[in-house]
């Protein structure tokens, strides 16, 4: 399964889950981190300080490693030439390491989020960056289908359409995590997959410039998915996502898109109305209706009238009973693709409705609550688990087993069971 690691996390961002915090300018990307299936590093750092590295490396070791990796490289078909040109001069980064190992300490709610994600100056922004690709967006939509807004939205988050690429040497980013032990399988094939796109001629090692991770361009492709799924737009004979033209990158993003099942005219969602003693038992990702069913039962758009039929449909709540609830179709799932977060799935699809000319989400969000940190999910779990709620793991991901267990627990005590992991929950734990 491909999926873009821009700024790879360990924490699952899932229904009332915080997201890793962004910068609010401009000109900063405003991905969350997808859910990862690494094993977390617990910490008991306090919130706000650095966690120490656990393995550090240095550059006499990077250049012992680059030497092993070598043959495992050429086996793969990679020239010796374009091997030792690309590598010769990649160095260690110790700030790649440290922060890979510190994602899960930093937090934002989803409606934190959401405020910079689609910000007054992101869908201006959106609405001139699409004006002025126009034709080139309506050409893309026009072959693979996927709406101009759709991915006019994910430019935005991803490099603010276009400002901010990442200027990180991706060789030597990706050879620092391929040094190191963490998830050094991953990050061998991304590397691996970095070298085949110099070899093919998309373009050269000093161009090859991405995030701290590895993704590169306007659209944030790791080399995996671009070797896969990166199309030369333009017909120059290069698959170009990195220059000041994003005819190449905005292609490659509708062509993953519609290689992972997007519908054309079907909606990422819609925000519904929920009606009086909603069994909150049916917001789950595995109960799934029509829009008639749904309004038999009262979920209904925000005007009361019955959400248009685009199919099977599932009621979620990111932030439980007192946020926005959604009426999410399988397009939502595509966007998941490229990014597992729901509040970067959101983001992308409410951009690309504001971009469109769609009005601001009606419900608020719970603002009175905040992120829980890293070790108060920890705590979280271990509460549940004590209280004869099993998470099955004590981890610091708000997954579906914690949100499970969180729903069994609500029910135990007379909550609407939504399954929102929130300060306010956490505190009830505490007294039990």
């Amino acid at each position: 399964m491909i999926r873009h690691y821009a700024m790879i996390s360990s924490i699952m961002a899932t229904a009332g889950m915080a997201v890793p915090a962004f910068g609010s300018g401009p000109s900063e990307s405003a991905r969350p981190a997808p859910r990862a299936s690494e094993v977390v590093l617990v910490s008991s750092t306090p919130a706000g300080q650095d966690a120490p590295v656990e393995t550090m490396g240095d550059d006499a070791g990077l250049r012992a490693w680059v030497k092993e990796f070598r043959p495992r490289a050429l086996q793969e078909n990679i020239d010796p030439d374009v091997f030792d040109r690309a590598l010769d001069t990649v160095s260690y980064d110790p700030e790649v390491i440290r922060r890979d190992r510190n994602q899960s300490e930093f937090t934002k709610t989803i409606w934190d989020y959401l405020d910079t994600a689609t910000s007054d100056l992101r869908v201006q922004n959106g609405q001139k960056a699409l004006a002025q690709w126009q034709r080139t967006l309506e050409d893309i939509e026009a072959k693979y289908g996927v709406e101009k807004e759709i991915v006019t939205a994910i430019w935005g988050l991803e490099s603010a359409y276009g400002s901010f690429r990442g200027g990180d040497s991706v060789l030597s980013s990706l050879a620092t995590l391929a040094y190191d032990a963490r998830r050094a399988e991953f990050f061998e094939g991304e590397l691996i997959d970095a070298l085949r796109i110099l070899q093919a001629g998309d373009t050269d090692a000093e161009q090859l410039r991405g995030s701290w991770a590895g993704a590169m361009g306007h659209t944030q492709f790791m080399p995996s998915s671009f070797h896969a799924h990166a199309v030369d737009w333009d017909g120059d004979g290069r698959r170009d996502i990195w220059g000041d033209n994003p005819g190449d990158a905005l292609a490659s993003t509708a062509a993953y898109l519609k290689h992972f099942g997007w519908t054309e005219g079907q909606p990422w969602g819609v925000e519904v109305a929920l009606p009086e003693g909603f069994d909150y038992l049916l917001a789950d990702r595995e109960v799934t209706k029509t829009p008639a069913e749904w309004a038999a039962l009262g979920v209904t758009a925000r005007d009361g009238s019955a959400v248009a039929d685009h199919g099977p449909a599932s009621v979620l709540l990111p932030a439980g009973a007192q946020g926005a609830a959604f009426m999410i179709f399988p397009n939502f799932e595509v966007i998941e693709r490229y990014n597992t977060a729901d509040a970067y799935v959101i983001g992308v699809g409410h951009l690309a409705d504001r971009i469109g000319g769609a009005e601001e989400f009606q419900q608020d969000w719970p603002r009175e609550d905040r992120a829980l940190s890293f070790d108060e999910r920890i705590e979280l779990q271990t509460l549940l688990t004590k209280a004869g709620f099993d998470t099955q793991k004590i981890d610091a991901k708000i997954g579906p087993l914690t949100v499970n267990a969180v729903r069994s627990f609500q029910q135990a005590e007379g909550i609407a069971p939504d399954g929102y992991a929130s300060p306010r929950l956490l505190e009830r734990l505490r007294k039990e």
